[in-house]
């Protein structure tokens, strides 16, 4: 069953010959904190081969499984091939081609890029040869296993990956190295702006601690990377208890923050009714904060005193919003509402002059620092200073005004006011609201539409 927003799930894909069991150890670790979940692919472990063997035939099928499983705030990830086709998942969700929101983190074991593999064309040939002749033999079997591995494996581990390499299908093993592996998937993955753990080996060639920054670093800016001592391509079943204290360490830091969607809006934003551009753009914005997020257009004093105003402006219960962090962001883009009052500078400038300038008195004490901008927002702000009182005032009301905006394109905060316009799309003809009347809630629309939010008064 689905875990709660407490105890994530994690969703991986196994690696070339190795099926979900090989995830076994890991999630009896993470019990309790991380709730993991192995999905066998087509042709490995469980799940017959299917009579379309391509990566993309692996992608459609994983989003269908994941379709049918996942609950609130998950994760995905994936070991070594499996860790390709979970790139490509993400980058489906993220754009919203795929029918599933909610995926709030990644975790890679010693991945294959989007790119082509980097592979020994030597071994790929000697690998293929194993498949000549039907399953892969014992000998071969052990063979892998002593070139994947940095020391021998325990009995228990051994045991789960002889059997899985003996029951792999000789077409989807074919498949992965004749054509999966080489696949390059650069332009439809782009940048996934999202919370990554890549964990690799040092004892791995091809895909180990030392290549993998170069192999993602431009595809995941916000990886984290660790390196597993003593360690080689065989991850889950060689270091699954450090394997697990990292991924525990990821979640806690990265993976927790923010709010989460309620359940119901969930499946109204994955489900047909919501267009897949507009579904894109929810889940990117429910994506968790950067916890180490560094300013853009402003400097870090800057930040710090724009959260505060935050704070002050849209006070915010539980996991929180950085709305600051997402208005520099606003700023560094150059995106606005288009209005700027008279006399004020460019919003970047006109921030950093409206930032300085109530930074000279701004006070220590949460309660004084309400003070000091109430009387700022009713133009009795300092009468020096980088913006006179009347332009820090006009200023001040476009710093409140996307503050909330901010707040409120967070998906969750859709959820927690009752909005549910942007689903109205979907399929042809457009579908909007059959009853327009206060009050009265329409068969597809969320129990929870109608609720309300109380507001600062500072705002």
């Amino acid at each position: 069953m689905p875990s709660d927003d407490a105890i994530p799930t994690l969703y991986l894909l196994h690696a070339l010959g190795s099926s979900s069991g090989s995830f076994d150890r890991l999630g009896a670790t993470l019990a309790g904190r991380v709730d993991v979940q192995g999905i066998d692919l087509p042709g490995f472990g469980s799940v017959p081969a299917a009579p379309d063997t391509s990566l993309e035939a692996t992608v459609s099928y994983v989003i269908g499984i994941l379709n049918e499983r996942v609950r609130g705030r998950w994760m995905l990830g994936g070991h070594s091939m499996g860790g390709k086709v979970a790139t490509l998942v993400a980058a489906r969700v993220l754009s919203g081609t795929a029918p599933l929101t909610g995926l709030a983190g990644m975790v890679l074991l010693s991945p294959s890029p989007p790119r082509p593999e980097p592979m020994d064309e030597e071994r790929r040939t000697r690998m293929l040869s194993w498949v000549d002749h039907g399953a892969i033999s014992p000998q071969d079997a052990e063979t892998f296993i002593a070139q994947n591995t940095a020391r021998p494996l325990d009995p228990g581990a051994q045991s789960v990956a002889l059997p899985d390499l003996a029951r792999t299908s000789p077409a989807a093993w074919r498949a992965w190295l004749e054509t999966g592996s080489r696949v390059d998937a650069r332009d439809e993955v782009g940048t996934l702006d999202l919370p990554v753990l890549v964990l690799a080996g040092d004892d791995d060639a091809d895909l180990g601690a030392a290549a993998q920054p170069g192999l993602l670093a431009g595809v995941y800016p916000r990886a984290r990377f660790h390196t597993l001592a003593d360690t080689g391509h065989m991850i889950p079943l060689e270091r699954a208890a450090e394997t697990a204290a990292a991924i525990a360490d990821f979640v806690a830091d990265e993976v927790l923050a923010g709010p989460t969607v309620p359940e119901d809006w969930a499946r109204l934003i994955a489900g047909d009714r919501v267009d897949p551009r507009t579904r894109g753009i929810l889940n990117r914005r429910a994506v968790p904060d950067d916890r180490g997020y560094a300013p853009r257009a402003l400097d870090l004093a800057q930040l710090t005193l724009l959260r505060e105003i935050s704070d002050l402006v849209v006070p915010q219960e539980g996991p929180a919003i950085d709305i600051a962090a997402r208005v520099d962001a606003q700023l560094a883009g150059g995106a606005g509402d288009g209005w700027r009052p008279e006399g004020l500078p460019p919003d970047p400038e006109a921030y950093r002059r409206g930032l300085d300038t109530l930074a000279e008195g701004w006070p220590t004490d949460p309660v004084a620092r309400e003070d000091v901008l109430r009387a700022a927002i009713e133009g009795n702000g300092p009468a020096d200073g980088p913006l006179d009182a009347d332009l820090l005032a006009a200023w001040l009301e476009d710093v409140r005004v996307d503050l909330v905006r901010q707040w409120l394109a967070h998906p969750a905060s859709m959820a927690r006011t009752g909005y549910d316009g942007f689903a109205t799309g979907g399929r042809k003809p457009l579908r909007g609201y059959v009853h327009l009347e206060l009050g009265r809630r329409e068969d597809w629309e969320p129990a929870g539409v109608g609720g309300t939010i109380a507001t600062g008064d500072a705002a």
